[in-house]
């Protein structure tokens, strides 16, 4: 099977967690959301004869050929996944660039983000319909590499490209928004390395585990309520379970001082309600706020020392709203 001599182009989005990290890998359940404002983009092209597949994603300063790649490198992982499932047997010659300007290590799913635009870029140039439950499970290889132990949530999140309700070791559920919700996504600027933050609950956990335990269980809670609020459009209620959400990952230790300065910021301005999202201890933070908050609280999380904002809106299913984007093929 040979790929047509053309470009081929794929994207996938950034993600935030609007409820629920750090419980999810105890088997509760969180709500995730993609953000399409910021993506990943995987461009394959032919290359010279006999020169096999080389990959160069110059964002993470990484370029390698894939046959001398080994399994301690996320991608070339992914890759070798995605032409397996194709019924690829001899490398083809293909130079495959990968961009992104979602943060890295910044909680929004980068490496995910990465990942599903190489797997979808793939299928595509080998002309292939993929459905985002083989991305997902490919992706999944090279999120333990990032992360460690994960729960599942981000690879799932980005391949779907629509929010979903998710509990580990179950099919997520899609679901959609009875209202549009804004939301303000902070990054701080501070690296939040997952792999690390999960080590640091899970150490907690050994120690404390009853008390741990009743947390997670909280939280579960929370994402019951914070799912009923969404499907009704209930946003008061929704903004105050971010704000009680945030509380219980500060009890997980996962915050840090950088994040509740924007978070305070975010809820002076304005706003709803206000948590991290991801791993914590840096990364983001997400502020749920009303249209006419949004210059508002954005201009005050900027005051505030915040690196980059997003605004994103999470629509209805009946406004449009985005599943994962097809992968695109240019005449070269």
């Amino acid at each position: 099977m040979a790929p047509e001599k053309q470009m081929t182009t794929a994207t996938a989005p950034g993600k935030i967690i609007l409820v629920g990290e750090h419980a999810v890998v105890y088997g509760r359940p969180a709500i995730a959301a993609p953000v399409w404002q910021c993506v990943a983009t995987a461009a394959i092209a032919p290359a010279p004869p006999a020169s096999g597949v080389t990959i160069s994603a110059v964002d993470i300063d990484r370029r390698f050929a894939l046959a001398e790649a080994g399994d301690d490198e996320p991608l070339a992982v992914v890759a070798r996944l995605a032409m397996k499932h194709l019924g690829v047997q001899n490398l083809p010659d293909l130079h495959i660039e990968l961009h992104s300007d979602i943060p890295i290590a910044g909680g929004l799913g980068s490496g995910a983000a990465l990942s599903t635009a190489l797997v979808r870029a793939l299928f595509a140039h080998f002309g292939q319909v993929v459905e985002p439950e083989v991305v997902s499970a490919i992706v999944y290889e090279s999120e333990r590499f990032y992360h460690g132990a994960p729960s599942g949530i981000d690879n799932t999140v980005v391949a779907f490209g629509q929010p979903i309700w998710f509990i580990k070791g179950k099919a997520a559920e899609p679901f959609w928004p009875a209202a549009p919700l804004t939301l303000v996504i902070a990054d701080s600027g501070v690296p939040s390395p997952t792999k690390e933050t999960v080590g640091a609950v899970r150490r907690l956990w050994e120690r404390e585990t009853a008390r741990c335990e009743a947390i997670f269980d909280e939280i579960a809670g929370l994402a019951q309520r914070a799912r009923l609020a969404i499907e009704q459009g209930d946003q008061r209620t929704l903004g105050q379970l971010f704000d009680a959400n945030q509380a219980l990952l500060e009890a997980l230790t996962v915050s840090s001082e950088t994040l509740e300065r924007l978070i305070d910021a975010a809820r002076r301005a304005g706003a709803l309600g206000a948590k991290l999202s991801g791993g914590g201890r840096g990364g983001n933070i997400i502020a749920l706020v009303e249209p006419a908050r949004i210059d508002a609280v954005s201009a005050a999380l900027r005051t505030s020392g915040a690196r980059r904002v997003i605004v994103t809106r999470i629509e209805p299913r009946s406004f449009g709203a985005h599943s994962h984007r097809p992968a695109t093929r240019g005449s070269g």
